[in-house]
């Protein structure tokens, strides 16, 4: 979900990105954001990290949007979502709930990159995608999240049935920004999943990123001192 403002709520400008995403297939659908001042939300349906890149007009489609006057980075209200299916992390709810409770341990571990990775404020973490807070163990992460103290405007919003929700990331028009992110996003799960509880409290955001072999996330995390 990437989010676009300054630039209209217009039907016509909403067409025009409709093309080029669809031009082949059916990727992209286009909401109304109450978040926004004057603009608009594109969804991609379901895809790979891989789909992303190779098949998708994100260049494109940002370079349009750009023309026609829209803003992401440079607006207080933008965001870049990120679903991941829950099936993703395994058959059961059960080995879903173990990974997923890996996930939130990182983000809570690595707070402090993360948040420099993201290019929002504070402020902005707090309001749109708030942390859960410091626990000594990705389970007692996953039991407070449960709780749903933040709603859907936290960090990681695992409030959907079928997906979690990255909501830390600023909004880009830029593309090898987008994609790093979503580069980022597929390692996080990763490391979610090839990691035992023990061996991801020990994983140093030094030893992540040295693991890092994607040409768009290493420059972007250059860009970023990360």
């Amino acid at each position: 979900e990437l989010e676009i403002d300054e630039g209209g709520k217009n039907s016509d400008n909403a067409d025009t990105i409709l093309g080029i995403g669809n031009r082949v297939a059916e990727h992209i659908y286009i909401k109304s954001d109450g978040s926004l001042s004057d603009g608009m939300e594109i969804v991609t349906h379901p895809m790979s990290l891989k789909y992303h890149k190779d098949k998708m007009p994100w260049a494109e489609i940002m370079k349009s949007a750009i023309h026609m006057d829209y803003r992401s980075h440079k607006t207080s209200t933008c965001g870049l979502h990120v679903h991941v299916n829950r099936t993703a992390f395994g058959a059961t709810r059960e080995t879903q709930d173990e990974c997923i409770s890996r996930v939130l341990y990182f983000v809570e571990h690595h707070w402090l990159e993360l948040l420099k990775f993201s290019r929002r404020t504070e402020y902005q973490m707090n309001r749109w995608a708030a942390r859960y807070g410091y626990k000594n163990s990705p389970k007692e992460i996953l039991e407070d999240a449960k709780k749903g103290c933040n709603g859907r405007y936290a960090c990681v919003n695992i409030t959907n049935y079928h997906t979690i929700e990255f909501r830390m990331f600023r909004g880009t028009l830029k593309y090898n920004t987008f994609l790093a992110t979503i580069q980022l996003v597929n390692r996080i799960c990763d490391v979610a999943m090839y990691n035992t509880d023990e061996s991801i409290a020990k994983l140093s955001w030094s030893d992540f990123v040295a693991d890092i072999t994607e040409p768009e996330l290493i420059q972007y995390l250059k860009e970023r001192q990360l």
